[in-house]
């Protein structure tokens, strides 16, 4: 059984759960920029496509609050190898589909298995000896933002070369080879509670009341989670709106957000040398920065202002991803035994942020522009960095009272 460890995980061993995770959240994208043509084959309405990606991301919500909270309860290695094994089935069947009620079936179990992602990230901190949580967990959680940032990209060029079909079965072959890798390298993991699943998911609202620490760092990491949101919601429109311009090219501002992502690990190092608590203040100052340079937008050229898109694309995402690490390891060190649950409930507000930020900034788009989503993500991260500094002062008076007594 897996114990503290000593040493580092391999560098190799590092790569595999990046690419792990990175690929499996993958799954809850590809359907995005390949509606039309599974429409198109299948015949089906555009409120019809429209339940495909809706129902995915409802299973990965209900995956999130209902499956992450076993891996307290049961061996985290099992649990990614059963969630790999089925994922890679869903993947192949959805591209076998032949009607609109088996795929939204399917996509919806597709959503719960590709929660594995979310299984990989405290295996990782598991495996991590004291001091370096915060780097490999910076370095997988890499490789997911990856996944979700770079997921339609190679989706919609996939669909649109070979068809939707051919997308599914190479998503299969991915989650299959991986699952391999992963049976390779994974441990064993010692489980950490012996409740039933009833206490153990009555458990996480005592864990939510019990850690101001953890509500504090769920809520400022949903705040965040809005913003981007908003902004990769509306993109595309403001895109063909305002400069003309195609999906593919918005596709591209991807790859300029995944290049804040890629210093996720640089993130995770500072996290250990100065403490988590200090980088999630950081991160949300970055994004502050970002989106309030989008308000210069209507100073500038049109070539300019897409130069500056680009540039604030990188500086949130950074910041995001360097607070979500931050948060992770901060929310990790609270209880060990409890690290599925605490994922579980961080990332249940996470997800409600990205939803919000989905609706939020359609509507902001609707009422006033491109300004509006602009203004949305600034204040919401405004907010975020001031629940940051507010349970920095919390902490300081404890300490200082301490201290007194």
């Amino acid at each position: 059984m897996n114990t503290t460890p000593t040493t580092a995980p391999s560098g190799l061993v590092i790569l595999i759960l990046a690419m792990a995770a990175g690929l499996s959240v993958a799954s809850i994208y590809y359907a995005q920029p390949i509606l039309p043509l599974i429409g198109s084959d299948l015949q089906l309405s555009v409120s019809g496509m429209g339940l495909i990606p809706t129902l995915t991301q409802v299973g990965y919500a209900l995956g999130i609050l209902f499956l992450l909270p076993l891996g307290d309860r049961h061996d985290r290695r099992t649990l990614i190898l059963i969630k790999s094994s089925a994922l890679a089935l869903l993947l192949a069947l959805c591209s076998f589909s032949g009607g609109l009620n088996a795929l939204l079936a399917i996509s919806l179990l597709i959503g719960m298995m590709a929660t594995m992602a979310q299984d990989i990230v405290p295996a990782a901190a598991m495996l991590a000896p004291d001091g370096k949580q915060g780097k490999i967990v910076g370095t997988v959680m890499t490789g997911l933002l990856l996944g979700i940032l770079l997921s339609r990209t190679v989706s919609g060029l996939i669909g649109e070369a070979f068809g939707w079909r051919v997308m599914y079965q190479l998503a299969a072959a991915s989650i299959a080879f991986v699952g391999v890798l992963l049976w390779a390298v994974l441990p064993r993991f010692a489980a950490h509670s012996t409740l039933s699943y009833p206490a153990l998911m009555k458990s996480m609202a005592h864990l939510w009341m019990r850690y101001p620490e953890l509500r504090s760092a769920a809520l400022a990491q949903g705040c965040l989670s809005i913003a981007f949101s908003a902004f990769w919601s509306t993109l595309a429109l403001m895109l063909l709106e305002t400069h003309h311009l195609g999906s593919a090219v918005a596709g591209g501002f991807g790859i300029a957000g995944a290049a804040g992502a890629l210093a996720a690990p640089l993130a995770g190092a500072l996290a250990d040398r100065t403490g988590p608590a200090r980088v999630t203040q950081l991160g949300s100052a970055l994004v502050i920065i970002s989106f309030a340079l989008m308000f210069t937008l209507p100073l500038l050229s049109p070539h300019w202002q897409l130069v500056l898109i680009a540039i604030s694309a990188v500086g949130f995402d950074f910041g995001l991803q360097a607070s979500l690490v931050s948060h992770q390891t901060l929310v990790y060190s609270l209880e060990p035994a409890a690290r599925g649950r605490l994922n579980a409930l961080l990332f249940t507000v996470v997800f409600v942020g990205m939803a919000l930020g989905s609706v939020l900034g359609a509507q902001a788009w609707a009422l006033a522009g491109w300004s509006a989503v602009t203004g949305l993500a600034t204040l919401v991260a405004v907010i975020a960095l001031s629940i940051r500094l507010l349970d920095a002062a919390r902490v300081s008076r404890a300490a200082s009272l301490a201290r007194q007594s």
